[in-house]
């Protein structure tokens, strides 16, 4: 199995000379898709699958491994025409996932995309694959209910990748689902008094939220109640100041103890900065004791026990230079610090699926010098199965260093994650923005991020205000300051690397994609530029028109003036090509369901009734927004050019 997930890919690469434009990996190596996505163990540790592609224009295939003889697989399995998107085990011998087929060159609409999806189910005894109906969620494999798995309607017809702040108050149904009959029952039906819902082990609904216009309403129930209790008073969705807690993810509920099933764990905040994890007692509807919480980020999340079906609390997540945990559980983290010290460049490393009896587990690591690695654990042996980039080596790689620098207006430290070329400085630099722009962008590996760097140039990831994971304080003061404040902050990153003597200020460059496009986008029009060109993919140009396409009626009054002021109020790129003083590389998929193409061809349409000559467009075919539908052939396209434009076309000289 090793010999197949680094399986060779004929591409004729030969090493170019180590150079500022010029990576030393070959684009190629670079533009794979993830040759394994995903591996997991069955529950009775006797079967491993592997997600998985062997060659660059090939379709991902689910290979099935017996664990007494990991040298050829038992299974192959394609959907052809469809391509197998996902897979997991929901019980010894089913899995379950979804298949995808792109059927349409148009989007419809805004979140309306070219893909066909279907789930399935795939028994490995009868070695047959079933359909199943509608386009779900799985919410709980059921462990004590081994034939069943509790499902619920997705959010969305369009590809779930992504992040949606709307989804909570999306009405949706769930129900139980036989894996031996194909039949399913209703467990609760969806509404708009009782949406968001949160189950506990054994598939009962625990927590749900209610809306009566921009009131929200928290809910919860014992575990053999059949009504509801409040839970507090209502919210004002209303008010900016309450966006944080919808909009950020990570408030809310997040699991039960299994020895007392009336107690919850919660994540909130409680009128402090930063959110903590928290008890909470279902029979008599009181918090009690701050369970934990730090100073400096935000909880965004709990580990429990690596045992299946077993939910004990053993840490509490956190964000800064990694997801870092608190542990509670002595014996979880001696497994996790063992692990750790076996896995060479251990970063980011987590058990993703375990035997029942826990003797055999699939551990992935991943962090800067690690694309991606799949580890078997089994009868106390460690034996790597592969990587999601076999072709990259971990000294080709460099090192994130996580930083902090004060804001211009002196109300925040803007947490940066920073990487530099080797060599000695002052550096080209790139400063680089996630999307969202509220989701949390902690940096372990990010292959656009190590192409760059590999190619000579030093990369800044800062953390804007508004970003989740920073605390209340972090979110709100980017409240209406898209393309503003928001702005200010990656350029003090910028400044600051500067004074440290890090950074070239003469060779500064911009990229973005999605709400980082938006702001590439924004920072080809700043005065005085600190950039000498702005690299906008998947750009939103024009969000006014966005808002206009995308306004619904059951969302909350402060989510429809937090989606105006992205752009609406304050900054709109589209109205500012006049003032753009730098060369711009525009890239865009035209089928891009999130971003929908349009924005390139307006803002293209506007820059040249403004007479503005300096901007370069390349149009990905047949790409969505996300990453996995970027194929090979999109990302060869996109590596080459972005590399082109920078060396030669980004300010005088190149950057």
């Amino acid at each position: 199995m090793a010999a197949a997930a680094s399986v060779c890919f004929a591409t004729g690469m030969v090493p170019a000379t180590a150079q500022t434009g010029a990576p030393s990996v070959p684009i190629e190596a670079w533009a794979l898709r993830d040759v394994i996505s995903n591996v997991q163990i069955s529950p009775d540790g006797k079967h491993v699958l592997v997600h998985k592609t062997e060659s660059r224009e090939g379709e991902y295939l689910l290979e099935i491994y017996s664990t007494d003889d990991m040298s050829k697989p038992l299974r192959r399995l394609n959907a052809d025409p469809m391509e197998i998107q996902s897979a997991r085990w929901v019980s010894d011998n089913v899995i379950s996932g979804r298949a995808w087929q792109q059927r349409r060159s148009r989007v419809p609409g805004p979140e309306e995309g070219t893909y066909d999806y279907l789930q399935y189910s795939y028994d490995l005894q009868e070695n047959k694959f079933r359909s199943l109906p509608g386009n779900f969620d799985i919410i709980s494999t059921l462990p004590n209910e081994p034939t069943k798995i509790l499902i619920a309607e997705a959010t969305t017809n369009s590809d779930v990748t992504g992040v949606d702040p709307y989804a909570a108050f999306r009405p949706r149904s769930f129900y139980k689902f036989d894996l031996e009959k194909g039949t399913q029952s209703l467990v609760l039906r969806g509404n708009r008094e009782y949406t968001n819902v949160q189950f506990d082990v054994d598939g009962n609904p625990r927590f749900a939220s209610g809306q009566d216009g921009d009131m929200v309403q928290n809910y919860y129930r014992g575990p053999g109640d059949s009504s509801w209790t409040k839970l507090g008073d209502p919210i004002d969705a209303s008010k900016y100041e309450n966006l944080y807690r919808f909009i950020g993810g990570i408030m809310g509920p997040q699991g039960f103890d299994p020895a007392n099933p009336d107690i919850a764990y919660i994540i909130d905040n409680r009128g402090e900065d930063k959110a903590a994890l928290w008890e909470f007692n279902t029979k008599t509807g009181q918090f009690g004791e701050k369970l934990a919480g730090t100073d400096q980020a935000d909880i965004m999340g709990i580990r429990t026990s690596s045992m299946p079906g077993d939910e004990t609390l053993v840490g509490a997540i956190y964000p800064w230079d990694k997801y870092r945990t608190i542990w509670f559980d002595e014996n979880e983290k001696a497994l996790y610090d063992a692990l750790e010290a076996q896995i060479p460049n251990a970063h980011q490393v987590t058990i993703t699926s375990r035997s029942r009896d826990g003797k055999s587990m699939i551990v992935r690591n991943s962090g800067p010098r690690d694309p991606g690695s799949y580890w078997l654990v089994r009868d106390g042996r460690m034996v790597k199965l592969g990587s999601r980039n076999p072709l990259i080596q971990p000294e080709q790689l460099a090192d994130v260093e996580f930083i902090r620098y004060p804001s211009r207006d002196g109300k925040l430290m803007i947490p940066a994650y920073f990487m530099k070329p080797k060599g000695e400085g002052p550096y080209p630099l790139i400063v680089r923005h996630n999307g969202g722009p509220h989701v949390n962008g902690v940096v372990g590996y990010d292959e656009w991020d190590q192409l760059l760097v590999n190619a000579g140039y030093a990369v800044l990831r800062p953390q804007n205000r508004i970003s989740t994971g920073w605390g209340q304080k972090h979110f709100d003061l980017g409240y209406g300051e898209h393309g503003l404040a928001m702005q200010d902050d990656k350029d003090d990153g910028v400044l600051y690397l500067v004074e440290q003597g890090l950074v070239d200020p003469d060779r500064v460059a911009f990229m973005g994609w999605s709400y980082g496009g938006y702001a590439a986008l924004v920072a080809a029009s700043r005065e005085p530029n600190l950039y000498q060109c702005t690299i906008a993919g998947a750009a939103v140009a024009d969000p006014a028109k966005t808002y206009r396409q995308r306004r619904s009626a059951f969302v909350p009054t402060a989510f429809d003036d937090w989606e105006k002021r992205r752009g609406t109020i304050g900054i709109n790129p589209i109205e500012e090509v006049a003032k753009v003083n730098i060369p711009i590389l525009m890239i865009h998929g035209d089928v891009d369901a999130r971003v929908l193409y349009y924005h390139l061809e307006d803002y293209r349409d506007a820059m040249a009734k403004a007479g503005k000559k300096d901007i370069q467009y390349l149009t990905l075919k047949g790409a969505d927004h996300f990453y996995n539908t970027l194929m090979y052939e999109h990302q060869v396209q996109f590596f080459t050019k972005m590399l082109d434009f920078l060396a030669n076309d980004c300010g005088p000289g190149g950057l």
